[in-house]
Formats: structure tokens, C-alpha cells, sequence
């Protein structure tokens, strides 16, 4: 049987402690939300120019989609999905596009 992995060093030492407490499910609850929350915020890092060059598809909006919206690929059990989306004030929206291709 494997060792017990140990959380890595970037990372409080209390996020390891807490982590160990809980199910298996509870577990792969939180790796979805983690990466979740990157994806999230790495988008929200990404300067505004390269939202709007984005996939390429600029041409193909939907009514209601504004210019400054970006491609987002998400995984939602093991399937992945094409959403517009964009910042409107303080909210992230989202349109659904369609499956994703597999090389996205």
C-alpha cells in the first residue's frame, strides 16, 4: 500500500491538517473547487485584450454576449463544455456554446 501523501511546502501547513479530516468524496468536492477557483482566477488576471481575441470567434457572438467576453472550456463530470463569458459589475456571467472539442 502507498504512503499517505504529504501536502506540498507552497501550500499553510493548517490546509494539510484540515484536509486529512475529511471523506473521499469530501475530498474530490474540494479538488473541484480548487480548480475551479484557478481557472477563475486566472481568467481574472488575463488582461482585457486577450478576452477579446479569445478562440477566435469573435464574429460567431450571440445576442446579449458582449465584445469584451472570452472562451472558457470546463470540465463538469469528465465532460467538457465551451461557455462565453464575461464580467457585468461585480458578476461573472456565463453562455453556454456547446461541447468542447477534445483538442481544446
Amino acid at each position: 500500500m502507498p504512503a499517505e501523501p504529504t501536502p506540498p511546502t507552497t501550500l499553510p501547513s493548517s490546509i494539510g491538517g484540515e484536509c486529512t479530516s475529511l471523506s473521499v468524496d469530501q475530498l474530490r468536492d474540494l479538488a473541484k473547487y480548487a480548480e475551479s477557483l484557478a481557472e477563475y482566477r486566472e481568467q481574472e488576471s488575463q488582461p482585457e485584450a486577450e478576452d477579446e481575441s479569445s478562440g477566435g470567434e469573435s464574429d460567431d457572438r450571440p445576442d446579449g454576449v458582449p465584445a469584451g467576453a472570452s472562451v472558457t472550456v470546463k470540465e463538469i463530470n469528465d465532460n467538457r463544455y465551451r461557455y462565453w463569458q464575461w464580467r457585468d459589475g461585480n458578476k461573472i456571467k456565463s453562455k453556454y456554446i456547446g461541447p468542447a472539442n477534445p483538442d481544446d
